[in-house]
């Protein structure tokens, strides 16, 4: 079983591969194109644009370790999920294309989770203060939502600020959703699309979480007193010659991996492309409908798979290393005791948090060999350190970096025991 669930998150992925939804996507090349691609999937999605655009002027940016040869457009590489220097260049450099362009130019924008940190143009902060920033964000368990809707508000890129540089040129944007709902303006802080957040909402994010950041307070306030332009709404007309579309998602994943087993005979339920909140939280809802199922046959007799998805956070308050997903799956471990399943939890690009793992797996034999080597599943838990839990367990799932980006796989086998 701990195969299958590998095989089956290997099988999600190559059903979704990039190159081949960017290429599907795309039309006929247009007069004078033009091709800015960013994210963790920039390397593929510029493929699939050499190929069908032959004429396409630009350049994509990527996370250290992602990218790879392509015979015509330059991939930079930059900071994630903290801006670098590199990231501050793609930007001025992205935005000096889109400037650049008239209204006989089509500019195909291509977008992938990560876009946030790799083009950061810093607007009323320094580079140094927005990554001091991110890194509070980041550790506070705000939710991506959050999180983006202050980057927004930082940026001259950010919140549909391309769009409104490239203007009046056509923009053709693809997305590859990461984030739960999949809102193109919360995807990368949506560099083409309408920002429905406000200086206030900003405000309100550093406020709920507690995150000082003086100076990135002094310009959202200035903003929230209107003595700065708000980023682009729905409704403008920077917009009338943008079209944002979505060709894969979260959903799309779990259903790569669903449609097998269902062929099969399993029974299979897909919970939701949608999950936030705290991955331990998470972990305890599964393990509630596993109980459920085990005790009373509800809401599906076992044998059975449960699939879900989106992104889960982690307020960090211990000095280990871990993600999002190896911490839901320690914290489902303690959450069902003796009463083990195979589970598997990754994050579809490879890299879960501060890791170079992409995830790891369960098996019902996981609680019993950890206690045999001495080690105690809540005090990794409790330093945030699901990583050197499951390092020593030997059951880190290590793919390296994927090519993709759509969110977190969740697979949970319930079986009769």
């Amino acid at each position: 079983m701990r195969e299958r669930l590998v095989a089956l998150f290997r099988r999600a992925l190559a059903a979704t591969e990039p190159e081949a939804r960017v290429r599907a996507a795309l039309g006929p090349e247009p007069p004078r194109p033009h091709v800015l691609a960013v994210g963790k999937a920039a390397w593929p999605m510029l493929r699939a644009v050499e190929a069908a655009w032959p004429n396409a002027r630009g350049f994509g940016t990527t996370r250290y370790g992602h990218g790879g040869r392509l015979a015509r457009l330059p991939l930079l590489e930059a900071g994630h999920p903290v801006p670098d220097e590199a990231s501050v260049a793609a930007a001025q450099r992205a935005l000096a294309l889109a400037r650049g362009l008239g209204e006989g130019d089509t500019l195909l924008v291509l977008v992938s989770g990560g876009g946030s940190a790799l083009w950061a143009a810093p607007w009323g902060v320094s580079l140094a203060e927005k990554q001091a920033l991110t890194r509070a964000l980041l550790r506070s368990g705000a939710t991506i939502l959050e999180v983006n809707a202050v980057r927004k508000h930082l940026s001259r890129i950010k919140g549909g600020r391309l769009a409104e540089a490239a203007y009046p040129a056509r923009v053709l944007a693809l997305y590859l959703s990461d984030v739960p709902g999949d809102d193109v303006s919360a995807i990368a802080s949506g560099p083409t699309a309408p920002d429905p957040t406000t200086f206030e909402d900003a405000l309100a994010v550093l406020d709920r979480y507690r995150v000082e950041a003086p100076a990135a307070r002094a310009h959202l306030e200035a903003g929230a007193r209107g003595e700065l332009p708000e980023t682009p709404k729905p409704g403008s007309p920077v917009f009338a010659r943008v079209e944002n579309r979505v060709i894969a998602a979260n959903a799309d994943l779990l259903e790569a991996a669903a449609a097998p087993l269902r062929a099969e005979g399993a029974r299979v339920l897909v919970l939701s492309d949608r999950f936030t909140g705290e991955a331990r939280d998470l972990a305890g809802f599964h393990a509630a409908l596993v109980a459920s199922a085990r005790d009373r046959g509800l809401p599906l007799a076992p044998p059975f798979f449960l699939l879900s998805g989106g992104e889960a956070g982690v307020t960090v308050r211990g000095g280990g290393r871990g993600g999002r997903n190896q911490e839901f799956l320690l914290a489902l471990l303690l959450a069902l005791g003796p009463a083990g399943v195979h589970a598997l939890a990754a994050d579809s690009d490879g890299i879960d948090g501060n890791t170079e793992a992409a995830g790891a797996i369960l098996t019902p034999e996981s609680l019993p060999r950890a206690l045999a080597l001495g080690l105690d599943p809540r005090a990794f838990l409790e330093r945030n350190d699901a990583y050197g839990f499951f390092q020593a367990l030997g059951d880190l799932l290590q793919t390296g970096p994927t090519g993709n980006n759509l969110n977190d796989f969740r697979i949970v086998y319930v079986d009769r025991r």
